[in-house]
């Protein structure tokens, strides 16, 4: 978490942009995702150039003796952090501009700089020398102040805090799922060391960074201790898709802050035939897009054999199932209405996780959880890819407060359903005792055959109607007499004052 007097300098970078006319969050944040970039190329490679030279061993800089950029060869050390920043702001906004941004687009090719294939469409946005000159200088301080504080998380914390602002300004919001709802999904999924994780619309990353934390907070010494794990985690476990090309940068950099060398995020339309996915991935979580209805001529075949629709939400659902391995687990939200709906598309896919593969939870979610950007009503869905059925008892639980309050504002609260729900999912086998007017309970599979694959909570919930007495209706009315009477004697007492 970031507080202080380095939340302030982030604040104060953010300024920066706003007074230069940089108003747009995504864009804010693309531009100082070049910029980190860039300043942590000259980072790395001044790593590598002293590890070599303490092992004896020969050394090429990225920033070798000439570069070339076009028709031009110029003194590759320009293009080093360390030394433009030092140059006045007009030469220094023209080497940025002409020579570096060209320069990070020719690094794809470079083993050393894996990154550099999100910048291969970068573009530089910044009007002003003297605004480049002012966000250079602040983020050189914010650098200053990360090495301070010599925690492992700090970078992440710094990019969590630069994603926030995506959610704060009100632009944008979709892309962001609330942290704490990710890190629930998360708890429950429980990830393990050798797991492939995939999130097939992963917008800023979120829910890959945070299986990421989760594995080095719960799974260190598993993990980093053994070398094989170790270059499984950093890459070959986690792949991310999406179709928006700066999601995939701020993406790809939310990764690498946060300490995973070489995830696999990649440009795809995950729907498409692009996509030939299969059978492929360990564990899926996912909040997919719920923007209605695509072309059906851009959707893959094998998607619509599953269910005939064009619903995003019903086709994820079915992308999921394809392409995780047989014994794959997914977490993922869903609007409400794939619960409930009733066109064949929404039974059929219903029907397919039933019956075909296992079924484990539904975790209603109250409408206010993705406040103040939509109140659509959500719910969690949590199987196990078999292709053999094994649904038996299916777990519902009525989530009615995450910790915040469920208005646009927001405001933490201390009502909060999360910590049970963790703890109740992972002690499933305590939960079948429990009745249906609790907040959780279980539901045997022939109850939700019964009623047309309809997986809404409301549908199996019992509510206990308390019943209350009233008085008889002749002491009520006796009653209300009496207050007339009390209020004819106050309306004289006032009129009798004002009169004298």
């Amino acid at each position: 978490m970031i507080t202080g007097e380095l939340k302030n300098k982030i604040d104060g970078l953010w300024d920066i942009f706003a007074a230069g006319g940089l108003v747009n969050p995504l864009e804010v944040i693309e531009q100082i995702t070049y910029l980190m970039f860039i300043h942590d190329l000259d980072d790395s490679d001044n790593i590598r150039a002293k590890e070599s030279a303490m092992l004896g061993l020969p050394f090429q800089s990225i920033f070798s003796e000439e570069v070339k950029i076009g028709e031009r060869t110029i003194d590759g050390s320009q293009l080093k952090w360390s030394v433009f920043r030092d140059f006045p702001a007009d030469r220094m906004y023209s080497i940025m501009q002409e020579w570096v941004f060209p320069f990070i687009k020719t690094l794809h090719s470079d083993k050393n700089s894996a990154y550099s294939k999100y910048m291969d469409d970068a573009i530089f946005k910044l009007p002003t020398p003297l605004v480049l000159s002012k966000v250079v200088d602040s983020l050189d301080e914010i650098y200053a102040m990360m090495n301070e504080v010599q925690t492992a998380d700090v970078r992440g914390d710094v990019y969590e805090y630069l994603l926030s602002k995506i959610a704060q300004s009100g632009l944008n919001g979709q892309f962001r799922t609330p942290r704490h709802i990710i890190r629930m999904m998360v708890e429950m999924m429980d990830p393990s060391s050798d797991e492939v994780i995939c999130d097939p619309a992963c917008g800023t990353s979120g829910f890959l960074v945070a299986s990421g934390e989760y594995l080095k907070e719960k799974k260190r010494e598993e993990i980093f201790y053994d070398k094989q794990k170790k270059e499984h985690y950093m890459n070959r476990m986690f792949y991310g898709y999406d179709m928006d090309r700066t999601m995939l940068r701020i993406g790809a950099m939310n990764m690498m802050t946060h300490g995973i060398d070489n995830p696999f995020i990649e440009y795809r339309d995950s729907l498409s035939d692009q996509n030939t996915d299969k059978d492929k991935y360990s564990l899926v979580l996912a909040n997919p897009p719920f923007k209605g209805s695509l072309d059906a001529e851009s959707v893959s075949g094998d998607l619509l054999k599953v269910c005939k629709t064009k619903k995003t939400e019903l086709l994820f659902l079915a992308l999921f199932i394809r392409i995780l391995k047989i014994g794959g687990r997914c977490a993922c939200i869903v609007p409400d209405g794939v619960l409930f709906g009733s066109s064949k598309a929404h039974k059929d896919i219903r029907k397919e996780i039933v019956e075909n593969q296992r079924l484990e939870a539904v975790i209603s979610m109250p409408s206010g959880v993705f406040k103040p950007y939509a109140g659509v009503s959500t719910a969690i869905l949590v199987f196990t890819k078999t292709e053999h059925g094994g649904t038996d008892n299916v777990w519902f639980y009525d989530m009615t407060a995450d910790g915040f309050s469920l208005d646009d504002k927001r405001s933490p609260i201390s009502e909060n359903d999360i910590p049970d729900i963790i703890e109740r999912f992972r002690n499933l086998d305590k939960e079948m005792d429990r009745k249906r007017t609790d907040k959780s309970f279980m539901v045997p599979k022939q109850d939700i055959v019964d009623n047309a694959y309809d997986l809404s909570i409301n549908k199996y919930k019992e509510i206990e109607y308390v019943a209350v007495e009233y008085p008889p209706t002749s002491e009520i009315m006796a009653n209300i007499r009496e207050i007339e009477m009390e209020i004819g004697k106050e309306m004289d007492e006032l009129e009798r004052l004002l009169k004298e």
